[in-house]
């Protein structure tokens, strides 16, 4: 039968073995201090602990004799021992009630209870051993009031340094595990301590029947969070971040904020509302619920635009959206997450969006038009679309989230390789083609410069300025370049012969994608394929006026509802 719960330093009892498998004591000088600081800081001014600390598991097997087979943990436990036994012997204070023998080291338990720095080199246990019990000694010596500084430590063993003790089932594989904890270096993790709290055969609340239950609820949800569309419409973290997806959901009543990095928070959170005598039954009954309310979201098209777009734009957290839906009706709810849309393209001072450009703006800018195609596709009215979060944060044209470019540039970048100049010059001749007879001196030119071996860096610019002269309507000037209305959302970074290219360039490559069944956004290829320009006159090589002002018109449409004010054409 498993056992799980946290512990205090002084109530660890017992003969610990430190089974054939398992190394020496191998903590260094860096590794003890560091315990010994992260202690000693709990106490605040007032001599009175701030908080608890609490270190990684302690996984053992109770054996038939009464002992325990460490599996995981041997070397925090060791060095618990050593600060216990050096405050007993130097300071009088409490002696250690528990000890570690070894399997095949039988001198090494004689030795740890025993420190003598004189024997430190006899082996490499014994010289681990000792120089940790010197750091210790040195570190309450460097303390000053040492005495002060041990009943510090004294009290804070008793009442708030704890460990969460893990006592496995007496039919465990003892090596297996450890195999998966030190070899694999695959720690428990806070929601598998969660798990074992809940299955627990020792729990007053659950029987077995109810135990197979939660189990089988459980491996469901875990498997239903493996569903990407699901996974990263909760989330803008990848599902590297976590062993177990499980510990997103967990977070959540627990109230884990982004904020806290304590690894076992959330295993903590549970594990005192057990201690307080709450229903584990009814615990469990709120996780259920709590993942029922995600997958409502996620089924519910208003709700899954609306709160997709606030995690993804990065303006608000799961969490705080969780937090911010109870108590409030449905209606209630929408209007609150109407609410954080508007605040996250608001304006400050005395500014428009009009004042908004590429150089100063670039993320406002991104988060409004994040906002412009989640609601495009919201505002379908058969509701058949849904926007692809999974696609657009770790798919399409590379793993990270699309980037703010331009839809036409004119500004040449004074940087490159030859392969890039290269490919620049490839790209680019194709769309001066379009038209040979008017740009035969252009054509001519690049396909000279191509041929040399060796392009000349002021060579290539000089003709790229030309170019990109020749391929930009008359009416872009440089205050529109940078404007709302020539950025859109593209994957460009990796690619900068695209990033520094004139519209049409980009259209075919868009188009391109887009036949090869790459994940565009929405409004991005709307504008490249000019479906927001109405004119009988369309062309399709330039982003003119026209377009801008059709496109600006197609925001303002949109995000009427959002926008503080329309934005106007610069």
């Amino acid at each position: 039968m498993s056992r799980l719960e946290t512990k205090v330093v002084y109530d660890i009892a017992g003969k610990f073995i430190v089974p054939s498998y398992q190394r020496g004591y191998r903590w260094g000088t860096g590794e003890v201090r560091r315990l010994l600081d992260d202690v000693v800081v709990l106490k605040g001014r007032n001599g009175q602990a701030n908080k608890n600390y609490c270190l990684q598991p302690i996984v053992v097997k109770k054996l038939s004799d009464g002992t325990f087979e460490l599996i995981d943990g041997q070397q925090r436990l060791t060095t618990l021992f050593l600060i216990c036994n050096c405050m007993h012997k130097v300071g009088g204070l409490e002696e250690p009630i528990f000890s570690l023998d070894y399997a095949t080291r039988e001198k090494s338990a004689d030795f740890l209870a025993n420190i003598d720095i004189a024997r430190k080199d006899e082996n490499i246990d014994f010289y681990f051993m000792a120089n940790a019990y010197e750091q210790i000694e040195k570190w309450f010596a460097e303390q000053g009031r040492q005495s002060v500084i041990r009943g510090y430590i004294n009290e804070l063993f008793a009442e708030n340094v704890k460990i969460i003790w893990y006592e496995v089932d007496e039919s465990a594989d003892a090596n297996k595990m450890f195999t998966r904890l030190n070899i694999g270096k695959i720690p428990l993790t806070s929601a598998e301590l969660v798990k074992a709290m809940f299955l627990n055969g020792d729990n007053p609340d659950i029987d077995a029947r109810r135990r197979d239950e939660i189990a089988l609820q459980w491996d469901n949800i875990e498997k239903e969070l493996h569903n990407d569309t699901l996974w990263y419409f909760l989330t803008n973290n990848s599902a590297e971040k976590y062993q177990t997806r499980i510990d997103l959901l967990l977070d959540l009543p627990a109230g884990k904020t982004s904020d806290i990095k304590d690894k076992y928070f959330t295993f903590f959170h549970f594990d005192k509302l057990k201690r307080q005598g709450e229903n584990l039954i009814e615990l469990w009954q709120e996780i259920v619920r709590t993942f029922l309310l995600l997958k409502d979201w996620r089924e519910n098209h208003e709700h899954y635009h609306k709160i997709g777009y606030l995690i993804a734009s990065g303006y608000k957290t799961l969490y705080e959206i969780y937090a911010a839906s109870h108590g409030k009706t449905k209606r209630q709810f929408l209007s609150q997450l109407d609410a954080y849309i508007k605040e996250s393209v608001k304006l400050t001072g005395d500014e428009n969006y009009s004042d908004w450009n590429y150089k100063d703006h670039a993320e406002k800018i991104r988060r409004l038009l994040l906002l412009f195609n989640v609601e495009s596709v919201r505002q379908n009215g058969e509701q058949s679309q849904w926007f692809p979060f999974d696609k657009f944060k770790f798919g399409g044209a590379g793993k990270n989230f699309w980037s703010l470019e331009h839809i036409h540039a004119v500004n040449s970048q004074d940087t490159g390789t030859q392969a890039q100049w290269r490919d620049w010059l490839d790209l680019h001749r194709a769309s001066l083609a379009n038209d040979p007879q008017e740009n035969r001196d252009l054509l001519d030119a690049i396909d000279r410069m191509l041929a040399l071996k060796e392009i000349k860096g002021n060579k290539f610019f000089d003709l790229q300025k030309k170019i990109l002269k020749r391929l930009s309507p008359e009416d872009m000037n440089d205050e529109a370049v940078d404007s709302i209305a020539n950025l859109a959302l593209l994957k460009c970074e990796d690619n900068s012969a695209l990033s520094n290219s004139v519209f049409d360039v980009k259209r075919n490559a868009i188009i391109d994608l887009d036949m090869a069944g790459a994940f565009i956004p929405h409004c991005t290829k709307m504008a490249f394929l000019k479906y927001y320009t109405k004119s009988e006159k369309n062309q399709i090589h330039f982003w003119s006026a026209t377009d801008r002002r059709a496109y600006l018109h197609a925001i303002n449409d949109v995000l009427k509802n959002f926008l503080a004010e329309p934005i106007k054409e610069r």
